[in-house]
């Protein structure tokens, strides 16, 4: 008889769980991260015995190391050296209005620091290359103070600012609580440690803050308030999430427009005003002993008993299960309706900012949940702070460049102040915000504006790189699809940049300054990245350095943008001026005369319509956009935020990255096989041999849609000829040109001729069908006649 179950040669072998978390710098035990941005600072505590790496990740930067004793004295023996200069680039910075100065202010006004006593070792410099490493180790308990210090960069030079990056290996792998709380963002009213499994109530005021910290990373904490004047009353009237759901349109709030938590009686308690993770739960109550009882663990500790100890003193009754702001908490309901939960995303020092809108009782835990993962397995302390309401904390979330980089709050561009004055309805968009639309005429009259007049959008989120080296040409060669040596100085190509696969990392502009310097200008802080580890693997000697910070954009965009900019920028004789200046090709000039504020303006734009971006610095940015704004005024010039920009560059047929490409899209499936010249560029290129596989054996087409209904279309909606799904919607608006619906479609090849009647299915796909036609992939002007007018 034949054996259904043969006998294994022997017992096998028992192997534990294998985990990577990208989510967190892969490092050794007992090492730590910081980063301290170009022209920054950060601070750190550090013990005697404690090794410090100092690094110049992109090359070029300076850098500046203080400590401060335990009794607020700069030390240059803590560094084991001697200063060499009084601290001057950590002085300019601390006079910064940001909160990343206002933090390292805070840490040595706590310690009584005088800085006209400061002195600082200098490392790195214009010479020094990527990865350049500094190594101290520590003498004496105290604060590292780390510096990035750095000027202001002309728009057509390269001396920009970048991160210097430390590494802090420790002399003791379990550091005290009180070494591992971060520093505070400014002097607290209270700190309330919330040991593992426990919870508790405080007091807090109206207009003061409210942190909630995770000390360790992973550890969830419900938070929950009362409004103190109805408690007084005998009513417990908790914050509701179902009534902030209602409200808000959301699962719960966020900075920005949707920011309020609001109690059963519709009154708003809180407002959240940063948030550093942006995962967590508002869809189940705080754990309670039911839940552990029906698990098998009859008597576990919980949050809701916890929360009904914590809040009695106040006489808030009891309840069997409260329901809270569960922050940290990865739990969800998926596409079929069941309630999950995971890991929290939650990194060491992560944290929740709120503002109290009226006096409250409130009461936080400290998740004691071990038997699944909703703590990572290993429950750990929650910190409390709450802070005065007199103290300025910008409204922001975080926003990491790669998975294991050091969180970045959303910031303002150097343009907000003029354009916060004509809307509030903003939009956090790649570590930035964004006008969503603006409140006079709404995107419908901006996007006819641009159309027909022209108007100014803020771009300044574009992600730009400085190249420069001997070899910088050559690395750009090899990492783009275009033909860079056939660039001139002067001009500007648009390119994709892919992976070996064929499948696209981003697309950009690339600006050629000189001989050896370029200006990659893209939408994804990993091209800059890439970019370094291939000139690293293939030895170029070359130099990316990162210079978002140092370059703000506007865009100028419409048939009336060069007669708006004639009048207002001045180049020197041997630069185009702006008559001249030719599609794709940029100018170096100033704002109003020869001593006016410097600029680089670029005949390119997103919009299908004639148009210039300007680059300038953001000390600048107001005497730019003041100057455009006025000579824009009897050109009809507009304001336009994301939501027209969104509509013209539809109708243009221009890609936009996470909707038309993904790394798993190439250049000829994103419709952009131009930037591709197989024949005529003879160079190597990452992706080269995958790419000619690829276009020879196409499986998608971007293609256009011409949609015959008047019902709402979106990204990710289903494209069907019959009951097979044949394409995919990646963007659609309502156009008003044409006065239709239209569509951008990744298509099956199969299906993808102009004239290909197709229908794209909602609800499920199947219940409801909207009619639709495959055009060209441009809706609007497919010759770019406009543009190049």
């Amino acid at each position: 008889m034949q054996e259904l179950h043969p006998v294994m040669p022997g017992p096998r072998t028992v192997i534990p769980s294998l985990v990577h978390y990208p989510g967190i710098p892969a490092l050794p035990e007992g090492t730590e991260r910081y980063r301290a941005k170009g022209g920054g600072s950060v601070v750190v505590r550090v013990e005697a015995g404690d090794h410090v790496s100092v690094i110049d990740s992109e090359g070029g930067q300076i850098c500046e190391l203080s400590l401060l004793d335990e009794k607020g004295r700069f030390q240059a023996a803590g560094l084991g050296t001697a200063f060499s200069n009084s601290a001057d680039g950590l002085k300019t910075i601390l006079q910064a209005a940001d909160e990343s100065a206002a933090r390292t202010r805070a840490a040595l006004q706590r310690r009584g620091a005088d800085l006209a006593a400061a002195g600082a070792l200098r490392v790195f410099g214009a010479g020094s290359t990527p990865g350049s490493r500094a190594e101290f180790t520590i003498a004496m308990k105290g604060l590292l103070i780390v510096a990035a210090p750095a000027g202001a960069m002309s728009p057509e030079a390269q001396d920009t600012a970048t991160p210097i990056e430390i590494r802090i290996k420790r002399s003791l792998l379990i550091r005290d609580y009180a070494s591992a709380l971060p520093e505070p963002a400014a002097d607290p009213i209270e700190d309330i440690r919330i040991r593992a499994a426990s919870a508790a109530a405080y007091f807090v005021r109206a207009g003061e803050f409210i942190q909630i910290i995770d000390v360790y990373g992973r550890q969830c904490t419900d938070f929950q308030a009362f409004a103190a004047r109805k408690v007084d009353k005998g009513l417990d009237l908790a914050l509701d999430s179902t009534v902030t759901r209602t409200l808000l349109g959301r699962s719960y709030p966020t900075p920005g427009l949707p920011s309020k938590a609001f109690d059963r009686d519709f009154e708003p308690l809180v407002e959240i005003v940063q948030d550093t993770v942006g995962r967590h739960d508002a869809f189940a109550t705080a754990c309670n002993s039911r839940y552990y009882d029906d698990m098998g663990y009859p008597g576990h500790v919980n949050c809701t008993d916890n929360f009904n100890a914590a809040l009695a003193p106040y006489g808030i009754a009891g309840r069997k299960g409260w329901e809270a702001l569960n922050y940290f908490y990865n739990t969800n309901i998926d596409h079929n309706n069941q309630l999950y939960l995971d890991e929290p995303w939650s990194r060491p020092g992560d944290y929740v900012l709120m503002r109290a809108l009226t006096d409250l009782v409130c009461v936080s835990s400290s998740c004691p949940d071990d038997i699944d993962a909703a703590n990572g397995w290993d429950p750990t302390d929650i910190h409390v702070r709450t802070f005065s309401g007199k103290e300025k904390f910008s409204r922001a979330v975080a926003y990491r460049m790669t998975p294991d980089a050091e969180a970045e709050l959303t910031r303002e561009t150097a343009f907000h102040p003029r354009l916060s004055a004509l809307t509030r309805d903003y939009t956090e968009y790649r570590g930035y915000w964004l006008p969503n639309r603006f409140s006079s005429e709404g995107p419908v009259e901006e996007y006819w504006a641009c159309r027909e007049r022209a108007a100014i959008i803020d771009l300044s989120p574009l992600r730009k790189f400085e190249v420069t080296g001997p070899d910088a040409e050559e690395l750009l060669q090899y990492c783009l699809t275009r033909d860079v040596r056939k660039l001139s100085t002067g001009q500007v190509v648009y390119s994709a940049m892919c992976y070996e696969n064929g499948g696209m990392m981003d697309d950009g502009t690339l600006f050629r300054l000189g001989d050896k310097n370029f200006r990659w200008i893209g939408g994804d802080d990993f091209s800059g990245i890439w970019l370094r580890q291939q000139a690293e693997k293939k030895g170029f000697k070359a130099w990316v350095r990162s210079s978002t910070d140092q370059l703000h954009n506007i865009a100028l965009q419409g048939p009336r943008s060069r007669d708006i900019l004639k009048g207002i920028i001045w180049t020197a004789p041997r630069q185009p001026a702006i008559g001249e200046l030719e599609w794709f090709r940029f100018t170096v000039g100033r704002m109003g005369g020869f001593e006016g504020a410097p600029v680089v303006i670029s005949r390119t734009g997103y919009t299908g319509e004639l148009g210039y971006e300007i680059f300038c610095h953001p000390k600048d940015a107001l005497t730019v956009f003041d100057a455009v704004w006025e000579a824009g005024q009897p050109h009809g010039l507009k304001p336009m935020g994301l939501e027209a920009l969104d509509m013209v560059r539809i109708e243009a047929g221009l890609i936009f990255a996470h909707h038309e490409f993904t790394d798993q899209t190439d250049p000829f499936e994103a419709g952009i096989g131009f930037t591709v010249p197989l024949k005529s560029k003879q160079d190597d290129f990452i992706g080269r041999e995958a790419l000619i596989r690829r276009k020879e054996h196409p499986r998608h087409l971007l293609v256009g849609l011409d949609i015959k209904a008047n019902e709402s279309v979106g990204h990710g909606d289903c494209i069907h000829i019959g009951r097979a799904q044949v394409g995919v919607v990646t963007s659609a608006t309502r156009s008003p040109v044409l006065g239709k619906t239209i569509a951008l479609a990744r298509i099956d090849v199969t299906h993808a001729s102009p004239g290909t009647e197709v229908e794209i299915g909602k609800l499920d796909g199947h219940q409801k069908r909207l009619p639709a036609t495959i055009v060209p992939l441009s809706h609007y002007d497919p010759q770019k006649t406009r543009p190049r007018s």
